[in-house]
């Protein structure tokens, strides 16, 4: 065993190991008694059943990462990956057709390798705990939908920049970064018309006192809103949400037909109000441009190793290619993609934070986005006792005593 080898495990099997020890604290963590803030809201009794509704996901979360870390590590010992290049290879004389033949064959895989836990997720847990409204037309239609739309605009950007990779060997990465920005705020720009209304009905919203409050209040603070929609979430799922979509003049709101059916006209108002101050303070623009640079870093040190066989030695791959070597460095990546992983999910909960001052101060109810956020939570059966490591590593959002907590203050 050469020491990149070694390395590359230790990374794959470290990262595994990092998650469940995280993990682990999580659920330890779950042993606290009710916070002072839901006392009102919730009874010992529906407490233990979010409490068992985490663990429950917690286990599947662990024997899914566990199976996927065993498959990471067989086809690196026993060259998965370069059976599958060859598999592309037979297909496809053309190289770009190729990688995109092998990135296919990858991600059908790894698709197939976690269907089942989606599918036990979905209709074993979520039906426990009477969330799941999906029937299995629908699932399945998601899933040929996703493909479909990993086809039609997948495909385009991955040959793309497997073309700029191959054709300019000193700053190819630098122009495929160009071209991935740009193709991906171009599919931003155009997803609310029409890639959203594949998975969802999108309805305007009729006039009466909800809408009339939400553009009273969007006026009021200068926001421009080309539309306000209800989406039929709950064909899916119990659980509520709200969010805006779009740039520029396309910016929408999209309610859930759950979070309108459960909740009053002055707490829908905070919780766009929130929705709003994230876009009015730029954090929209402000993570747009992180992600960017996340991309440039990763495209910077994909360019470093493309070239160097000895990785593909480890994988047992034969035939070095563009394609191959993206997937590869992937896991030679894995140290930095955590921490810019880190990194990005601090900046998001700094935000949440921030758009949760906007909506108190803007509204002069702050006490109104208190009530929202208890609803959403105890509906959802959200974990209200979160460890700060498993916090650190997965929320984007703060945890939800925090921010009552925060929002409790700004009503002083």
């Amino acid at each position: 065993m050469t020491m990149l080898t070694a390395l590359i495990l230790f990374f794959i099997i470290g990262a595994w190991a990092l998650e469940t020890w995280v993990s682990r604290l999580n659920i330890q963590h779950l042993d606290q008694p009710i916070p002072e803030v839901f006392e009102h809201a919730l009874d010992e009794k529906k407490y233990a059943r979010s409490q068992a509704y985490t663990k429950r996901n917690d286990q599947l979360a662990f024997v899914s990462g566990f199976i996927s870390c065993i498959a990471v590590v067989l086809c690196l010992l026993l060259g998965i990956f370069n059976i599958f290049n060859e598999w592309a290879s037979a297909l496809f004389t053309n190289s770009i057709l190729q990688g995109l033949a092998f990135f296919g064959i990858v991600s059908l895989a790894s698709m197939l390798l976690s269907l089942p836990f989606s599918i036990y997720h979905t209709f074993v847990i979520e039906e426990e705990y009477g969330f799941n409204r999906t029937t299995p037309k629908l699932f399945l239609a998601d899933r040929l939908k996703g493909i479909l739309l990993g086809v039609l605009i997948g495909a385009p950007l991955a040959a793309g920049v497997l073309w700029f990779f191959e054709t300019f060997e000193t700053f190819g990465w630098l122009i495929a970064w160009g071209f991935a920005t740009a193709f991906i705020f171009a599919v931003q720009y155009v997803a609310p018309i029409w890639i959203m209304p594949l998975f969802n009905k999108f309805t305007p919203l009729e006039d009466g006192e909800l809408r009339q409050a939400i553009e009273a209040f969007a006026h009021k603070n200068g926001f421009h809103i080309s539309g306000i929609y209800i989406i039929d979430g709950s064909k899916r799922s119990n659980k509520a949400n709200a969010f805006f979509t779009g740039f520029g003049k396309q910016k929408r709101i999209a309610l859930f037909d759950t979070l309108v059916n459960t909740m009053s006209t002055e707490e829908i108002v905070g919780v766009l109000a929130h929705e709003i101050g994230h876009c009015k303070l730029n954090h929209i623009k402000r993570m747009f441009v992180t992600s960017i640079a996340t991309t440039g870093i990763t495209f910077f040190c994909l360019s470093l190793v493309l070239s160097y066989a000895p990785l593909y030695r480890v994988f047992h791959v034969e035939n070095m290619t563009v394609a191959v070597g993206i997937v590869l460095f992937s896991f030679l990546y894995t140290p930095l993609s955590m921490i810019m992983s880190v990194f990005a999910s601090y900046l998001s909960r700094k935000y949440e934070f921030e758009a949760d001052a906007f909506a108190a101060k803007t509204t002069g109810t702050p006490d109104a986005l208190a009530s929202a956020l208890i609803k959403l939570s105890v509906n959802s059966l959200s974990n209200l006792t979160p460890h700060p490591a498993y916090v650190v590593m997965h929320y984007s959002h703060p945890p939800v005593v925090e921010r009552l907590n925060a929002l409790e203050k700004a009503a002083q």
